[in-house]
């Protein structure tokens, strides 16, 4: 798919359904697990389920001097003309989105067909995620053919959301090693 409509086709039908409730590491790396849900393309009717981990290494709202690395995403094989992380890293900076980190390395660890419609596979995952109390796992529904850029979105998010916390913490840090 071309990487211009895939990033706006992710833009306008992404849905973060559970949002992780656990904040971000400011000092140190932090692993996000996600389901992420999509219509399948081969199956009509059925839902694609990708679950992993992408471990966001050290973020931080003062962006370093190196450019952001993005592993484990499948972005050759996804898109036209070879496009990979240093051409992923350019997209978004033109586009004015800059993710506030040194490393996000996507884990899959699986990919499964859950029988049944993405409401019904919502339905279940929420319920699973409930009964797990598990505050971590964020649920993300998005069309399967740009389900990176979706949970680019989803991480964005996340760090956006840590904002406060991570001034917070610089500044306790800073008084911490510069007391009056």
């Amino acid at each position: 798919m071309d990487i211009h409509k895939s990033w706006e086709k992710a833009l306008a039908r992404t849905e973060i359904v559970r949002a992780r409730i656990k904040n971000l590491m400011t000092f140190d790396d932090t692993t996000v697990p996600y389901i992420v849900l999509s219509a399948s393309s081969v199956n009509m009717g059925d839902t694609v389920v990708r679950q992993g981990d992408v471990v966001v290494t050290k973020p931080a709202i003062i962006l370093p001097p190196n450019i952001p690395q993005f592993l484990g995403f499948d972005l050759e094989e996804s898109f036209e003309n070879n496009f990979g992380e240093q051409m992923l890293t350019n997209f978004l900076m033109v586009r004015g989105v800059a993710m506030p980190s040194l490393k996000y390395s996507n884990q899959a660890y699986s990919v499964n067909v859950h029988e049944g419609g993405v409401e019904s596979a919502v339905a279940y995952y929420k319920d699973y995620l409930q009964r797990r109390e598990d505050v971590q796992t964020g649920l993300v529904v998005c069309p399967d053919d740009c389900w990176q850029f979706s949970l680019f979105l989803y991480l964005g998010m996340q760090a956006a959301k840590n904002t406060e916390i991570d001034i917070r913490h610089l500044l306790e840090r800073y008084r911490k090693e510069n007391p009056s």
